[in-house]
């Protein structure tokens, strides 16, 4: 399922707290009663308290975007890294051996509770360890590949969501035709990156691998959330780690890739990948909160979004963005 298309404008209206826990119960598992949502909003995630054990995690997914084959695809993925021991969270079974379950139109999924803390990216020893349990996720996601799942592609990624947004109500009528001519012109050299970079392997990915989904304990890491699980250029994985300037990327990708290339080796080409991925993403996430922009949790979370400012900040961030494609790639130390 494309992720631009349209969903229902309150798709949780009934997803009460008593229907939470029937939901969850008549899979398997015996609430005590307590229930703490969590921080999401594609989904809707919550801490589940278990009578005799340990709590849950119960994501209830948002309807229509993904279909069932999409999302056992995502909990495949998930099991064979589990069975590689790669620190994954993967999805628990009921009592039939299924891990997506419906109660009427509501499709769920239960994880095990994992404690941890948002790893410090400024260590360069936690980014080789990081780089390390990247290089084995793509171990495995590099055997075969999604079927039912999107790429992290130009269209997807970046044509698509401008198209969407070109639609949308929310795009400021003053501003709509230098938005559009900015983005068009980035998208521009988004092409011509790709086109550089030629035929590079692509793989099932994290796709989604920022610090807020990974949990780092004293033992190391834990990879949360595959919900965007996508095919696509390994460097996708990777480039979300690094942040300041060129200088400070290049030591941390330095360090990223000590660590990855004892599992796997990354094709110097993927680095002419990094700010073109960069440039889709942002399109991308401009796009991701428009469509949801109906969605009541939205307004109040992103209350900045569709204000004059805010798309007068993306079109200087994509101007930024091509400045930033015409810069050789980043070295690696």
């Amino acid at each position: 399922m494309n992720r631009m298309a349209t969903s229902s404008k309150t798709p949780f209206q009934n997803l009460t707290p008593d229907r939470i826990l029937d939901a969850v119960e008549g899979a398997g598992w015996q609430s005590d009663g307590r229930l703490q949502a969590l921080n999401s909003f594609e989904n809707r995630v919550y801490q589940i308290g278990i009578l005799d054990g340990p709590p849950i995690v119960a994501k209830f997914y948002r309807p229509q975007r993904w279909s069932d084959e999409a999302i056992g695809e995502e909990h495949e993925f998930s099991a064979e890294l589990a069975r590689a021991e790669v620190p994954v969270v993967a999805p628990l079974a009921d009592r039939s051996g299924r891990t997506l379950m419906h109660d009427a139109d509501v499709r769920f999924a239960v994880f095990p509770k994992c404690p941890g803390r948002a790893p410090e990216l400024e260590d360069e020893a936690i980014l080789e360890r990081l780089g390390r349990f990247i290089g084995r996720i793509h171990a495995v996601g590099a055997a075969r590949a999604f079927t039912h799942r999107p790429s992290v592609d130009i269209a997807s990624f970046g044509e698509v969501p401008l198209a969407y947004l070109m639609r949308s109500r929310v795009l400021s009528a003053s501003l709509r035709s230098a938005f559009e001519s900015a983005v068009r012109h980035a998208l521009e050299r988004v092409r011509d990156r790709f086109n550089a970079a030629g035929a590079v392997q692509t793989l099932r990915l994290h796709a989604d691998c920022h610090v807020g989904n990974i949990l780092w304990t004293d033992e190391g890491a834990h990879f949360v959330d595959l919900d965007d699980c996508r095919m696509g250029p390994a460097i996708q994985d990777l480039w979300m780690l690094l942040s300041g300037d060129r200088g400070a990327m290049s030591r941390q990708l330095s360090a990223v890739l000590e660590g990855y290339t004892m599992f796997r080796e990354l094709a110097a080409a993927e680095l002419l990948l990094i700010e073109p991925l960069r440039t889709l993403r942002m399109i991308h996430y401009a796009a991701w909160l428009a469509q949801r922009w109906a969605d009541p949790a939205f307004p109040t979370a992103f209350p900045w979004f569709g204000t004059e400012r805010y798309w007068q900040d993306q079109i200087l961030a994509m101007k930024e963005q091509m400045a930033a494609m015409d810069e050789p790639p980043l070295a690696v130390m």
